[in-house]
């Protein structure tokens, strides 16, 4: 067993969770994902690595991962909810309205003018989610 997958048992055991296979699959798969995928492509990435799991068990582990805070669910509009491992680090997400690529963006001056903004008002920001629908230049 690897170190990585050590953790990932770690992480589900700290969470409350049982250490079951398919959840170590989910939870590599999207440790090791550069894009936000859906439940349909996390179906397809855990198949092609387990061909015993079913949409049913992925489902339902995303579902227990949500709950027990491993993982967010990202909800944009018109479109299946994608799913990230939680971040260290709080961030935003840019959606590309053309092709529907979800980009990170993370930036301590967003962060700063975030927490000034909320603090002017008289609270703390307890989450937060924010999400830039955005379509590409054209170039000139």
């Amino acid at each position: 067993m690897t170190a990585v997958s050590t953790d990932f048992a770690q992480a589900l055991r700290d969470a409350g969770l049982r250490v079951t296979q398919q959840r170590m699959i989910v939870m590599s798969v999207l440790m090791e994902s550069e894009d936000h995928p859906n439940a349909d492509e996390l179906f397809a990435r855990t198949k092609a690595i387990d061909g015993s799991v079913s949409f049913a068990t992925v489902y339902r582990t995303l579902s227990a991962l949500e709950e027990a805070g491993l993982i967010r669910k990202l909800s944009f509009e018109h479109e299946p909810a994608r799913f990230e491992v939680t971040p260290a680090a709080e961030h935003d997400h840019l959606v590309d309205v053309d092709t529907g690529e979800v980009i990170e963006i993370e930036s301590a001056e967003i962060e700063r003018l975030r927490r000034e903004l909320v603090e002017r008002l008289g609270y703390e920001i307890i989450s937060h989610n924010t999400l830039i629908r955005a379509r590409k230049k054209p170039r000139s």
